[in-house]
């Protein structure tokens, strides 16, 4: 099937008289017939389901759908795209070990990287995604387990080299974790350039309808886990009589850990209804990421020939830092486009004030038109040399284009920057 019809049917095959939409099974718990066939399940939840904080039909349904768009293996949904990320470094770190993160990254995620995870006793390594080969293999240390990036950077909207990560992360025997939020399946496949794991904040373009919060990890299948790296994945895990994922679940050894040790610990897990609502916003997303294409394109340009910006980055403009990787990587690049407005911060709050249609929120990749001042919000929290790092400048304003017709929204927008 194409992504239009994975969109539509992947994930759930109705059999004869059963509902043709994905039906909530609103429920925690799983009868058995006997005290042997459930302590079974407890020895490898995957032979059943036995509680909905490891898995729920209505759920599996979404993470078959979402698995089969970004080609995986299989995936896991999350309560959030945090937690997803969280929980994808996790899996292969635990005190003492350290990461490689790209710098320009979302602000939470800095803020989880640097600081929580720093408590944890992993170590986060900042990279500048310009630095040269030799500067990146610097970088690595014996404890190094995963590199991580995202497709397209929020808010910076730089484009992820991901052929050029991959390729140094397999060679220091490491994955490539990468965030595909901004471009989804529809426009950018990680897994198919080489990345090893894809997370997602389904709270965006995948749910679409700004509904509710959600993440996933997709597992490739792909890497290999027996290269001397990962012992967690490879010995024998005490908590389920010494089962061996890679030996027991081969390709799918880090998706099953991530569910059957780290959900199993930490309960992130998203409720049926949740996974239902986003199941809606999967079966129009490639409908709708065209859409978004569209007119982010025609905004970018309009914001480009205004004397009151002083600079527009959209990957999907020529002449853009990252257009020509878009070109490589991108079937379009999303609705997102960040610009920087003469005048700093007091300017881009006069923009922002005086618009009427786009909405003023703390939210990116809805299905309406928004904007964010990622300086007094979002990065709030981060230094003025961490927001540097971050490609974010005082008079920055986050723009996502919705789907409104592009007239009403080029409106909106010179009510704006009249008010500069």
């Amino acid at each position: 099937m194409k992504d239009e019809t994975k969109c539509l049917h992947a994930g759930y095959t109705p059999k004869n008289a059963e509902p043709r939409v994905v039906p909530i099974v609103q429920s925690t718990t799983y009868v058995y017939d006997s005290t042997d066939d459930v302590a079974a399940v407890f020895d490898d939840p995957t032979k059943s389901l036995i509680y909905s904080r490891f898995a729920n039909p209505t759920v599996m349904a979404v993470e078959e759908k979402i698995a089969a768009l970004e080609g995986g293996v299989g995936a896991m949904c999350t309560s959030s795209g945090q937690a997803a990320s969280l929980l994808s470094i996790l899996n292969i770190c635990r005190a003492g070990d350290s990461f490689i993160s790209l710098s320009e990254i979302y602000g939470g995620t800095v803020n989880l990287f640097a600081f929580t995870l720093k408590k944890l006793g992993i170590e986060c390594i900042f990279v500048d995604k310009n630095a040269t080969d030799e500067e990146l293999d610097n970088a690595f240390k014996p404890n190094t387990k995963a590199v991580f990036g995202e497709t397209i950077a929020n808010p910076a909207l730089s484009v992820l080299d991901i052929e050029r990560f991959a390729n140094l992360a397999h060679k220091h025997g490491v994955p490539l974790i990468v965030d595909n939020t901004f471009a989804t399946p529809v426009l950018c496949k990680p897994i198919d350039f080489g990345a090893d794991i894809v997370v997602h904040s389904t709270s965006k373009y995948m749910d679409g309808h700004a509904l509710q919060v959600g993440g996933v990890i997709v597992d490739s299948g792909k890497f290999n886990w027996e290269n001397g790296n990962f012992p967690e994945l490879v010995e024998p895990d005490e908590s389920y009589h010494g089962l061996s994922y890679t030996k027991t679940y081969g390709k799918m050894a880090y998706i099953l850990k991530a569910r059957m040790q780290l959900m199993r610990d930490f309960g992130v897990y998203p409720a049926a209804h949740s996974a239902f609502l986003l199941n809606l916003g999967l079966e129009t997303l490639s409908v709708r990421m065209q859409r978004y294409c569209e007119n982010a394109l025609t905004v970018a340009e309009y914001f480009k020939k205004s004397d009151k910006i002083e600079s527009v980055t959209y990957p999907g403009l020529p002449g853009d830092a990252g257009y020509e990787l878009g070109k490589k990587y991108l079937k379009g690049a999303s609705g997102v486009i960040s610009i920087v407005i003469k005048g700093g911060r007091k300017a881009a709050v006069r923009f922002m004030d005086a618009l009427e249609l786009a909405s003023n929120e703390v939210h990116v990749a809805d299905i309406r038109t928004c904007v964010l001042h990622p300086a007094s919000e979002t990065h709030r929290q981060l230094t003025e040399e961490q927001l540097k790092a971050c490609g974010i400048e005082a008079g920055m304003v986050r723009f996502s284009v919705g789907l409104e017709n592009i007239n009403d929204i080029l409106e909106d927008i010179e009510k704006g920057l009249k008010a500069i």
